[in-house]
């Protein structure tokens, strides 16, 4: 019960510092996606259906807030969630170097997705410009917020990780 609500109140904590105070530090008007890095790093660290559950709340808040389509985020962060979950076998607590090629990777996908299904699809087709501009910039900044937030978000697991260990 207390995972669930860590979990919540971490997916509550990265929207809001997403939308707010990142919006705020914003870089050519591109901020980082902390709902990718927590998606991710729960799906590495904890499995697929920690994974998904986390990505599909993530989603659903987004959805809410700002989508037109309700389910769309949901469904592609829950995706990135579940593809996570694939690595947690090999998942070790100190290593930085996965975790930061998984959401490296996992916001590059989510904005190929978002390209081909939001801006593709309505004939606007200037990948380059949307790659250069949007892409990689977010990806960065990403990255760069990835060496802070991971730090928490798996400290935060190591404690949950040593509850659970002591009731058990």
């Amino acid at each position: 019960m207390k995972r669930v609500i860590a979990y919540f109140l971490m997916i509550i904590l990265c929207f809001v510092l997403q939308n707010t105070i990142f919006q705020a530090l914003a870089l050519a008007s591109i901020s980082p996606n902390l709902l990718v890095i927590l998606t991710a790093s729960i799906g590495l660290m904890r499995g697929k259906k920690e994974g998904m559950l986390v990505g599909f709340l993530c989603g659903f808040m987004v959805d809410i807030f700002y989508g037109n389509l309700v389910g769309f985020y949901a469904l592609v962060y829950m995706y990135l969630g579940y593809m996570n979950g694939f690595f947690n076998k090999i998942f070790y607590d100190d290593d930085v170097k996965l975790p930061m090629l998984l959401i490296s990777a996992s916001e590059f996908l989510y904005s190929l997705i978002i390209y081909v299904f939001l801006f593709l699809i309505r004939t606007r087709f200037d990948f380059g410009y949307y790659f250069i501009h949007i892409i990689i910039p977010e990806l960065v900044y990403t990255v760069v917020a990835t060496i802070f937030f991971y730090r928490l978000i798996n400290g935060v697991n190591r404690r949950l990780e040593k509850r659970t260990k002591r009731r058990a």
